[in-house]
């Protein structure tokens, strides 16, 4: 059963009792991404992320590394477009630690000026590792020219200049902006005493407090534009990204482009892999997948290809988005992807992380939390009808975007990413 309580100050604690386990995760999750950021701080949140990691006032970064790892834990932490979130997962006698640790990184972290210069070095050495990844940069490119013009689409790892003009001063006042306890969820899964959890949550947690003239708001200006883009990048490989509009977070056809999705260009069973690869033998990596956000949402289909099939199988995928349109799903797949999109979620469930992550991210972006039997009864109730209106308003041909990262760029792409 899962427990929400609220603390004076406005944070929110989720938990979730699982008795039948050993373990334990434990997760502090901030809207803080790229929407709360400017182009001259691009890359805070993240760097933020990367900082807390790095020394506390009594743990230098190797302590905290060697705490985690003598119990035989877990801790890790990412950034995404609109939240961050840092998470350890560790057995469930090792509680009071895990929550130790994560509450030492949170409030005492040093940010020490000699560590931000060193990680500065890091975070552009990681920017350069996507630079040279083509599937990771026809990802990146394509969503952040589709949304262009609003924060959402600043790169989450930031670039280079922004980078090397972050310090001290500028990550402590976004810290202040941006880190309130009305902005943040803990969110806790597995075998544990929630009533003694709650208490040593408040302890840690219920002082915490923030200045109300140091508030950011998020930008939640989000228009997708829809274009041809041509990355050059000189490899053997052509990185084709194409985009449609998705469904916004928490929406009711979210579900409906789950199942979408997963006939599309989802599994191993899916159309697109099917018939590119399986039948045409044209890519060895074919996939779609759904991005949803507050305001907006994409769903992007990823595929690679020698270049000399470029054009053929740019043609297979716009025959298959318009037989759609023109002819919707068979019963028989509608059926085997509503098991599928059971099963799979029933599996990301069985892990305590996998409780926590969606306790959390749930509460903090949509302020509420379905329960498993709510979501499969969503599941259940996604009509046929439904996903056929869901089909013609997704998938029109006028509302594509697409990004191509290789030598050739094709007869549309007329703009550089």
């Amino acid at each position: 059963m899962i427990e929400k309580h609220e603390l004076k100050n406005g944070l929110r604690v989720v938990t979730e009792k699982i008795p039948h386990v050993k373990s334990v995760a434990v997760g502090i999750w901030v809207k803080s991404g790229v929407t709360h950021e400017s182009i001259g701080q691009n890359g805070i949140s993240h760097f933020i992320e990367h900082m807390l990691f790095k020394g506390t006032k009594k743990r230098s970064a190797r302590q905290l590394a060697e705490d985690v790892d003598q119990v035989g834990g877990h801790i890790n932490a990412y950034t995404s477009r609109e939240y961050t979130c840092f998470y350890i997962k560790v057995l469930d006698e090792h509680i009071r630690l895990a929550i130790d640790i994560l509450t030492d990184m949170f409030f005492d972290s040093v940010f020490d000026p000699e560590e931000i210069q060193k990680e500065k070095s890091v975070i552009m050495e990681e920017i350069s590792m996507y630079e040279d990844s083509p599937e990771d940069l026809a990802h990146d490119i394509l969503i952040e020219s589709m949304l262009s013009g609003s924060a959402l689409g600043l790169p989450i790892l930031g670039t280079m200049q922004s980078i090397k003009s972050m310090d001290s001063d500028q990550i402590k006042q976004f810290i202040q902006e941006v880190y309130r306890p009305d902005n943040t969820v803990i969110s806790i899964a597995g075998n544990m005493d929630e009533s003694e959890i709650l208490k040593i949550i408040r302890e840690h947690f219920e002082d915490w407090s923030a200045l109300p003239e140091h508030h950011k708001n998020p930008d939640n200006n989000a228009v997708l534009l829809y274009d041809h883009w041509h990355r050059y990048k000189d490899i053997e490989q052509v990185h084709l990204s194409i985009g449609y509009q998705g469904a916004t977070l928490g929406s009711s056809e979210m579900y409906d482009l789950l199942l979408i999705n997963n006939i599309l260009g989802g599994s191993m069973s899916s159309r697109l892999f099917q018939t590119i690869r399986e039948d045409k033998g044209l890519a060895y990596s074919i996939y779609s997948y759904l991005q949803n956000y507050s305001r907006v949402g994409l769903l992007s289909i990823y595929c690679s290809m020698n270049p000399d099939q470029l054009n053929a199988t740019s043609q297979l995928i716009d025959d298959e988005m318009q037989r759609m349109r023109k002819s919707g799903l068979t019963q028989d797949e509608f059926s085997k992807a509503k098991n599928q999109l059971k099963g799979s979620f029933i599996l990301g469930m069985e892990s305590t992380s996998g409780r926590m992550a969606t306790m959390g991210k749930s509460e903090l972006m949509l302020n509420y939390i379905d329960t498993q039997d709510t979501i499969l009864n969503k599941i259940n109730n996604i009509s046929y009808d439904r996903v056929m209106e869901s089909i013609q308003r997704f998938f029109h041909p006028d509302q594509k975007a697409s990004v191509i990262v290789g030598k050739n760029r094709g007869p549309l792409y007329s703009k550089n990413a």
